[in-house]
């Protein structure tokens, strides 16, 4: 069973914010950014997405999540390879994340782990690096990692 990746829509906005509240990721924002998100669909079901934040040669990949019944069908490498290759399109040649449970996926993926303080000055002026940096004791359970993306 293979779902179809495509561009996130408006109308997906309330299947991306369950996936997203399911898995106690942060859902603000999806207006926002809803052009820069990837959806996975299969029957018109939202199962998986990914989203990014972009600041000029940086980003922030954020919101990866699949359901729980699609996992390990490679639906997360399939987010994360279009949005990664979408972040190149737009000229970007660092991407960061934060992760609590994912690190394994992402190191997968080619990320490193850094220290959040080490995340350029534009991503650290992001909205979820600003209420991670207000909250020690949810900074202290997450990892940042980052991947230069090749020219």
């Amino acid at each position: 069973m293979s779902g179809e990746l495509r561009p996130a829509r408006a109308e997906d906005i309330p299947q991306i914010d369950a996936l997203l509240k399911a898995e106690w990721l942060p859902s603000y924002g999806l207006d926002e950014y809803l052009d820069t998100f990837l959806v996975i669909e299969d029957g018109g079901r939202v199962l998986g997405c990914a989203g990014l934040e972009l600041f000029g040669e940086a980003a922030l990949l954020r919101s990866v999540v699949v359901s729980p019944e699609r996992r390990g069908q490679d639906d997360g490498r399939r987010l994360v390879e279009a949005s990664l290759a979408a972040a190149r399109d737009q000229g970007v040649s660092r991407v960061y994340l934060f992760t609590m449970n994912a690190a394994p996926f992402f190191s997968r993926m080619g990320f490193r782990e850094i220290e959040m303080d080490a995340f350029e000055d534009a991503v650290r002026a992001s909205r979820q690096y600003e209420v991670i940096s207000q909250m020690p004791e949810l900074r202290e359970r997450l990892l940042g990692m980052s991947l230069d993306l090749p020219g």
